[in-house]
């Protein structure tokens, strides 16, 4: 018996890394059918992003599907910075760790933030929506 009760934490263990991977995999393919109709997409565990000609769509990624999605058009944006902790970085030389977010700057309606998962990733981004932009 003893040894039966050292083998369940495993299998809870086992059962709940199963179920969180499928969770995962959900989230991917319903980003990726989502992804379909964009010119470019991006996806990580806190944001997804598709670009059509100008216009930019972002949200949270779900099993269900991105929720909670915004629209803004690249018209409307004076600048795209790339923040990390909280402080403007440069694209040349941008930190190796931290947390990062492309910041979208908007006079009339306010800024809007988008969270990346890589410092790097979100420099490839802020440089491909630069030329965008123009």
């Amino acid at each position: 018996m003893e040894r039966g009760l050292i083998w369940l934490p495993l299998l809870i263990g086992f059962v709940w890394l199963a179920w969180a991977g499928w969770n995962e995999y959900q989230k991917v393919e319903n980003y990726r059918v989502w992804a379909e109709s964009f010119d470019n997409a991006k996806y990580d565990i806190y944001a997804v992003l598709g670009i059509k000609g100008k216009e930019i769509t972002w949200g949270k990624p779900t099993r269900n599907g991105p929720k909670d999605l915004q629209s803004f058009s690249l018209e409307n944006v004076t600048e795209i910075n790339l923040r990390v902790n909280g402080e403007t970085v440069s694209l040349d030389n941008p930190p190796s760790k931290g947390t990062p977010v492309i910041e979208f700057c908007r006079p009339s309606q306010g800024s809007i933030e988008i969270p990346f998962t890589q410092v790097e990733l979100a420099a490839k981004w802020v440089n491909y929506l630069r030329k965008e932009e123009h």
